[in-house]
């Protein structure tokens, strides 16, 4: 079983060299940080889960650099973003982090990637909230230009650029996979379409089973192998048996979210218990 582990917050409390190297020795297949850049102060936008938006998303770490630290001090394990906020990026930078990223590490990337729920964020940060989905679209177009192709131009509504040489190339080819987050009501038929795997958020079995039957009758309709589109089941509690129902359903990885802690020790045997609980 394929079962990774997410980053607590507040992120920066604890080594991502110390967090990968244990998960990495444990078992755990899979290792996830996500991002917020910053958390405007003054917002009208509504948390995903409701209520107001918590204090902690001011303590997120650059996913990039805490997975680079992270790929130095291990060997296999995968190194996930969940998520990316893409529109708050620029595709032609972004595209050159992740290909040194992946080859530096061997080809473990996981690219996780969403579109934001936070107005004001995605807009300081450069994003057009209202046609976010269809900016990250043209962001992950330019980003397949840049890693296929030895002079790659693109122009289109946000991005347009001449003709340009972006190296190196991702070591995974021809990409690392794109795995989108979020369970908008068009999420799987983007999957189906453009993306390797779908990242659902605290998914129930049942949910997930219903979902799975759904995107591999899309994949069918396009002409995609099903198989191929991974569903990854994000932020789930360390139950056995919560998990090895969401492999029946049909995820290919569940990724476990563990408490916050403010010590490498505490970290450290947080995990071992984990992994004793649901890989024991």
């Amino acid at each position: 079983m394929n079962i990774g582990t997410s980053i607590p917050l507040p992120a920066y409390t604890i080594d991502p060299a110390f967090m990968a190297k244990t998960a990495e020795d444990l078992g755990f297949e899979s290792i996830w940080y996500a991002e917020h850049p910053v958390l405007p102060v003054q917002s009208t936008s509504q948390f995903p889960s409701g209520g107001p938006i918590p204090e902690s998303y001011a303590h997120f770490t650059d996913p990039y650099i805490a997975l680079s630290r992270a790929s130095g001090v291990t060997d296999k394990i995968k190194l996930g973003t969940g998520i990316t906020l893409v529109p708050e990026r620029n595709p032609l930078l972004l595209a050159k982090e992740i290909a040194t990223l992946d080859r530096f590490s061997g080809g473990r990337f996981l690219f996780g990637i969403g579109a934001g729920w936070n107005r004001e964020e995605t807009e300081l940060m450069g994003g057009d909230f209202d046609h976010r989905w269809t900016q990250v679209r043209e962001s992950v177009d330019v980003m397949k230009e840049l890693w296929t192709k030895d002079e790659a131009e693109f122009h289109g509504k946000y991005y347009d650029f001449p003709p340009v040489k972006c190296n190196p190339k991702p070591l995974q080819s021809p990409h690392p996979p794109i795995i989108l987050g979020g369970a908008s009501r068009n999420v799987l038929r983007r999957i189906a379409t453009w993306a390797d795997g779908w990242l659902p958020l605290r998914i129930s079995p049942e949910e997930l089973e219903r979902s799975r039957k759904m995107l591999d009758a899309l994949a069918g309709e396009l002409g995609r192998n099903p198989s191929e589109i991974t569903i990854t089941a994000y932020g789930q509690p360390p139950d056995k048996t919560l998990i090895r129902s969401l492999f029946d359903a049909g995820a290919d990885r569940v990724v476990v979210r563990p408490e916050h802690v403010d010590t490498e020790e505490e970290m450290g045997h947080q995990l071992e218990t984990i992994a004793n609980e649901v890989m024991g």
